[in-house]
Formats: structure tokens, sequence, C-alpha cells
């Protein structure tokens, strides 16, 4: 019988101030975001099997809604959260059966965030890494608290890094046993490298183009992980440095294999090809490399040169064709595949779009041409 694949998008959009600025933990409060929120409908977050999360701010709790504000919370000595400084807002869609139906609703959700950040004077863009800033500085220092309960895992110890970056997480499931899904995360880590510059959309940092297209894979590559996988209470838990295996925080989360790796794509269409190409690589049986972390050099070289380095592109190539060998008697992965390999093909890249929006003379997510 055919595997039969479920579908979730977790996608990040950051923030532009009326005045064109770019909106970050500098100079907008959790109230202003919470307020965008609020304006959103209440509705089938349980049904949905969307985790609610037991954070909370104010007595509300964050995660209420596929709408939530993303941020990362101080706690104090009692382990009370003081302050949630704000990174941007993220969307969460349903399961779906397969990645154009996620896609659609993500996109239709979006233009509801779209249409309450309007109201309250924000706009919505879309990019991989924080084009103003590039740190995050953890100030004052952790709590005793904090560095009792926080700093434990090495997901723990690196999340202050996300303050700076956005992409999505992209989650499929199959019914997979654990060894399986364990597998197909360590597989996806070894090709990492290869698969992430198809959504490169982040060439600016500190105020300017960095000289590459991923500052996002650039300063997070080593610390985080390029996937997951979620697995039961009573499946042994590895031990590895970033993270690749996670006890799951709920039972809809148990099958889970959570892609992390991809810059936040403008084009939304990107993403349901981008699963497709998940798919294929779960279902292929012809790829020897895996790997439990990612390859921090090799990510590093990728997020400064892209495709044009010609092992990457060879990498990507045989990924994609292995991929789509996969997925021929899937039409829609299949049709999505062709898709993605027409971008690679024509090596589209939104850094490099982004790139020449700003030397034409254009504002990119804010930051305008000197």
């Amino acid at each position: 019988m055919p595997a039969v694949f479920r579908y979730g998008i977790e996608h990040e959009c950051a923030l532009l101030r009326s005045d064109g600025r770019f909106a970050d933990f500098t100079n907008t409060s959790y109230a202003e975001l919470a307020a965008v929120v609020d304006a959103l409908p209440d509705d089938a977050v349980s049904p949905a099997g969307l985790r609610t999360g037991r954070l909370r701010v104010d007595g509300v709790a964050i995660r209420r809604k596929r709408w939530y504000v993303e941020g990362y919370e101080r706690y104090d000595d009692a382990g009370e959260v003081w302050r949630y400084d704000v990174k941007g807002l993220e969307t969460r869609t349903p399961t779906h059966d397969d990645p154009a139906a996620a896609v659609a609703t993500l996109a239709a959700d979006q233009a509801r965030l779209d249409a309450a950040a309007a109201a309250r004077g924000l706009t919505t863009t879309v990019i991989g890494f924080n084009p103003v800033r590039s740190e995050y500085a953890i100030d004052p220092p952790f709590s005793a608290w904090e560095r009792e309960r926080i700093l434990v895992t090495p997901e723990d110890r690196s999340d202050h890094l996300h303050m700076t970056t956005y992409g999505p997480d992209l989650n499929l499931s199959w019914g997979a046993g654990p060894d399986e899904l364990v597998d197909a995360a360590r597989k996806l880590t070894a090709l990492s490298p290869y698969l992430v510059p198809l959504s490169f959309s982040s060439p600016f940092r500190d105020g300017r183009p960095w000289g590459g297209l991923s500052a996002r894979t650039a300063v997070r590559t080593g610390v985080r992980p390029a996937a997951l996988a979620y697995v039961g209470p009573d499946v042994p838990v590895p031990a590895s440095d970033p993270t690749l295996v996670k006890r799951a925080r709920s039972a809809s989360e148990v099958g889970r294999l959570e892609f992390k790796a991809f810059d936040a794509c403008p084009d939304l269409a990107l993403y349901a090809e981008l699963m497709a190409l998940l798919t294929g690589l779960v279902l292929d049986t012809t790829l020897p490399d895996r790997a439990t972390t990612p390859d921090t050099a090799l990510h590093r070289s990728a997020a400064r040169t892209g495709y044009t380095d010609p092992d990457l592109r060879a990498g990507a190539r045989a990924a994609l064709e292995a991929a789509s060998a996969a997925v021929a008697d899937r039409p829609a992965d299949a049709a999505g595949l062709a898709a993605l390999r027409a971008r690679f093909d024509r090596d589209e890249c939104p850094a490099r779009d982004m790139l020449a929006r700003y030397a034409a003379g254009h504002a990119v997510a804010g930051l305008r041409p000197r």
C-alpha cells in the first residue's frame, strides 16, 4: 500500500512599522503584536491537532490560535515570565493530505494576518534573517532558574539564536516507526546543504548585503537542527548536539518529521514544492548519505555561494532526480517536483531577487539602499 502522508507548515514572517522600519525586539512590544493575534479568529486549535503549549504571558497562553507571537521569554528566579521579547508572527496550519492544501490554508491565513496587522499600522514581510541587526543579546544575564531549567538541551542552549532568523518548519508524517523516522531525519540532515539553497532569502545583515545569500544558514548551522524526529515516550532518545530526536510533547507529534533548515520563502507556493521534495527523499531508497548532525562547513559554504558551487549544484541535482523517481507514481508530488526542478534549472533564488531590487534603489524588508 502506498504511504499516506500528512503535511503541516509553520511559517514565520517579519514585520515593518508604518514608517518602513524593520519591527523587532528593539522597537516593538509584545502587546502590539498580541493585539494583532487577538483580532484573528480563535478557531479549531484542538481539533486541528495544534499544540497550545503552556507558556503564558499576562495569564494568556501564547499558542492558543493558528497565529501567535514568536519571541523569547525571560524567567525570574521564581520561574515566572517577566518579559517576552518579540521577533515576529507565526502562522501554523492544521495537517493536510497534500502539500498544496497545506499551502492554500497558509495563504488564506496569511491574508487574514496581513489584514489584522495592517489595521494596526504594521506590514508583514518575508525574509530569512533580520536585515538590520544580527544578534539578540541575553540582557540581563540568565537567572538562576533559567540556568537550571532552560539551558538543559542543545536546542535550549541555542534557542535565543532564532530571534534574528525566519524560516519554516515543514512537517510531514506517514505512519513510520521510530527507526524509519530517525533514519529519514538523518538522511535529510546529510542532504540539507544541497537542499537549502533552493530557499535562500537572507542576503542582508547589519544593514547591508553581507556577501552571501543566507545569513540565516551561516548563523544557525552547527548549533540548530536541520531535521527533527519526534518519538513517543517509550523510544530511546540518542544524545546529539544539535538535537536530532526529540520526545514528542503531545500525541499528535509522535511520528512527525520536521525539516527546519530552509529560509522563509516569500513565494508560499515554494513550500508545496519543497514538501514534495522531502516526500520523495523520504521514499527514496537509493541515496546512501546519513548524518546525525549537520555539516557546518558545507552549510556555511552553501550560505555564501549557493549553487554557483558545482559540487553543491550536483548534489542538489542528484537529490531532485532521486526524489522525482521515488514519486513517479504520485501525480501531485511529481508535479510539485517538476515545478521545483524548473526553478532549479532557471537558477531562481529569492536572495538574488532581493539583492537586485536593493541594487535598483528599492527598499527590501525595511532596509533602504545607502
